[in-house]
């Protein structure tokens, strides 16, 4: 039996509430100093929280496997990410509140920059250009047009936009067109299956029309697609958990996670304290909460230590507004690695803390750290071990068997 299929047997509906907090890209690896950025941030109240809660070091997927942001949250909301395979297309929608008929493809679009002497990528985010910005160079790509297909492109948040094509007979099962590098030029989409091949062409078409409309802009001149899916359906949280969810996020990304599973999805504002006030609002209303730092990964992914570290010590000083709400369970962790030293997403596990206010076997880990959660009594985990174990600590689930 699948782990979702026993999720939906088991749960019981109960009056406990659950919080995930999720630091994206939390995970680092060691400095010069032998710290990790969430070693050297000053993070008195996680610590003190360590000491009355077990903690580990979870994958979010398999051992040496590198996760994208939607399969890290997928397997942290209990969701197999290598059964569940979600486009970043879909979550770029959903999160900008867009919806996806069948017979639409989305994909999640990058404005980069491109050296115009050899067409080869500079920057992969554009020097992560503003949201107005990006408003205005979508004004320009939307009068593209292809007979036959209705398009639709949104400007989501800095430097990335959304690209909808419907049409009759598009598949899906298509490459990307991101190299992952600079000095690289951009790819064609190319299918992946032979009844993806009209999908392919509309999107290279759109991209040629794209370029020529692009070309006399800096320093977003060229642009990338990646992600191109289509909306799977997934099973919801009430259904599978038997909870009222939601998401307490500021990247439209994370609010399509949470619309893909279900979740409703709060106005959080644009700051970590404004997402602590909307927490507090509607804290009668849902028994879990999904509540989300994005900056953690945005400065591990510039390279910068520092601001990483900033981000924690911000999100660390929240744990005490959030502990005075009484919370049943509690977990803290990220989606995935993101080292600074590395400036991409990596294969590191996570460190985990699980706090209960019941039946808690605490181990002896006294701070929140990679190094300390290796000796933590929840072991080496997945991430999709950890909303059955929200759920066990938050007494919603019933016993397996006679």
């Amino acid at each position: 039996m699948k782990q979702i299929e026993l999720m939906k047997e088991l749960h019981e509906v109960s009056d406990k509430k659950i919080i995930m907090l999720v630091m994206d890209g939390l995970g680092g690896i060691q400095n010069e100093k032998g710290l990790t950025e969430l070693e050297a941030a000053r993070t008195p109240n996680m610590d003190t929280l360590s000491k009355e809660s077990i903690l580990g070091l979870s994958s979010p997927i398999a051992p040496g496997i590198t996760p994208g942001s939607g399969p890290g949250h997928l397997g942290l909301f209990g969701y197999d990410p290598l059964e569940y395979q979600i486009g970043r297309g879909v979550l770029e929608a959903l999160g900008i509140g867009l919806s996806l008929k069948s017979t639409c493809l989305a994909a999640r679009g990058n404005f980069c920059s491109i050296d115009p002497a050899t067409g080869a990528i500079t920057d992969r985010r554009a020097g992560r250009i503003p949201t107005e910005k990006c408003a205005e160079l979508v004004e320009k790509l939307s009068v593209i047009r292809i007979e036959g297909v209705d398009i639709t492109v949104r400007p989501v948040k800095d430097y990335r936009f959304v690209l909808i094509l419907d049409a009759p007979g598009l598949a899906d099962g298509l490459t990307e067109t991101d190299p992952q590098r600079v000095g690289a030029k951009p790819l064609k989409v190319e299918p992946l299956r032979p009844e993806a091949k009209k999908s392919a062409d509309l999107f290279n078409q759109w991209l040629q029309q794209a370029f020529e409309i692009l070309k006399p802009e800096h320093p977003a001149n060229g642009c990338t697609l990646r992600g191109i899916a289509k909306d799977p359906g997934l099973p919801g949280y009430a259904q599978i958990y038997g909870l009222k969810s939601c998401a307490i996020a500021t990247y439209p990304m994370y609010k399509g996670l949470a619309r893909l599973v279900g979740m409703d999805v709060l106005d959080a504002g644009d700051t970590i304290a404004s997402e602590v006030q909307t927490l507090k609002k509607n804290w009668e209303k849902y028994d879990f909460f999904f509540f989300h730092v994005k900056k953690t990964d945005s400065a591990g992914e510039d390279g910068n230590f520092d601001a990483k570290v900033k981000v924690i010590e911000e999100t660390d000083a929240i744990i005490p507004d959030i502990m005075a709400l009484k919370p049943d369970v509690v977990i803290i962790t990220g989606d995935h690695s993101t080292p600074s030293a590395m400036k991409s997403h990596s294969w590191h596990e996570l460190p985990v803390l699980l706090y209960a206010k019941k039946n808690l076997r605490k181990d002896a880990v006294a701070s929140f750290g990679e190094t300390a959660c290796i000796l933590g009594g929840l072991g080496h985990i997945k991430h999709v071990d950890l909303m059955p174990l929200a759920m066990a600590h938050a007494d919603k689930l019933t016993k397996y068997g006679a």
